[in-house]
């Protein structure tokens, strides 16, 4: 059978328009020899989620996003997906938008749910999720961080403000003034610390000495209280509250009359007599040296007794208390 130029010619058109279709729906994402399972999810935001993007399971590319188509009446986000896939995926499965890193932009990750057993189907909405990308995330981080770094800007300018109304011209002198006089203190006390340095150094052996002495002081009281450590001080003065005890009763008797000295002490007619009889004894003996011959008369022919008289002053009649 001879194939005429009109055959040929109609089947190169054909095969053209195929190609041309084949061509058109891969360039929309569609492969007309792979058979796809679509599935659907609804989004109030598709967050940056562009046509083609890759869909993944556990990070594994098992899909594409084949369109994104907008309802004028509620503005919910339509996303078709279609999957190429033998694993089981659960009906109740979650489709995650997600970013991946900085580049590569937004995706959509299938998080299965195993304990559901129901199967998806062709043409089933999966439950629509979304996870904060990486950018998000540095974006919450940096929210507060900036805020702070606003407060802070505004503190700075204040004080930069102040510092501007404070350090006017005035001001600056006044602290150059200020800076000029530290300087001469600082000079001063490196002069004095000089001199200190020089009187260090040329007392430098009488400060050895002193310190020498001081060692042998110390050493000198270390022995003497080693000595008193070593002595029974606790005996000593357990002899010496004994002592005192038996001084502290005699006060007492003598406070209380007992005895001789506390008659005197506390007896006033005893003491009376006592100085009475002292007195006649004082007398007694003045007169025996005035006049020992009424006392001691050796007469060899007879002679009488003189009569006594009695001294011009006596004492006893004009006692003194």
């Amino acid at each position: 059978m001879k194939i005429t130029r009109e055959i040929k010619a109609a089947i190169l058109v054909v095969a053209s328009i195929l190609l041309f279709i084949w061509g058109y729906d891969f360039l929309k994402g569609k492969d007309l020899f792979i058979n796809y399972k679509t599935y659907y999810v609804e989004y109030k935001s598709v967050e940056g989620l562009a046509t083609s993007a890759p869909v993944t399971l556990n990070g594994l590319v098992i899909g594409k996003v084949s369109s994104i188509t907008i309802n004028p009446n509620t503005g919910v986000l339509l996303v078709q997906l279609q999957l190429k896939t033998d694993f089981p995926i659960a009906a109740s499965s979650v489709a995650s938008i997600y970013e991946p890193g900085f580049i590569g932009g937004k995706q959509i990750a299938i998080i299965p749910n195993f304990n559901d057993k129901t199967l998806a189907v062709n043409g089933q909405k999966f439950t629509a999720g979304i996870k904060l990308g990486l950018t998000d995330k540095v974006g919450d981080q940096l929210a507060p961080l900036q805020e702070k770094l606003e407060k802070v800007l505004a503190s700075t300018e204040v004080l930069i403000s102040g510092l501007n109304n404070v350090l006017d011209q005035k001001g600056q002198q006044d602290l150059k003034l200020t800076l000029e006089e530290l300087s001469k203190t600082v000079a001063q006390f490196h002069s004095a610390s000089k001199s200190l340095n020089s009187l260090l150094a040329e007392n430098k052996n009488q400060i050895k000495g002193t310190i020498t002495n001081f060692n042998k002081i110390s050493n000198n009281f270390s022995k003497i209280s080693d000595s008193l450590n070593k002595a029974d001080i606790g005996k000593t003065v357990k002899n010496l509250n004994k002592t005192l005890a038996r001084v502290d009763g005699i006060m007492i008797g003598l406070e209380a009359g007992k005895g001789s000295m506390g008659k005197l002490l506390n007896d006033e007619a005893f003491y009376q007599n006592i100085k009475t009889s002292t007195k006649e004894l004082e007398l007694l003996l003045q007169d025996v040296r005035l006049h020992p011959t009424r006392y001691v008369n050796i007469s060899v022919f007879g002679k009488k007794n003189k009569p006594y008289v009695a001294p011009e002053k006596d004492s006893l009649a004009t006692p003194n208390n």
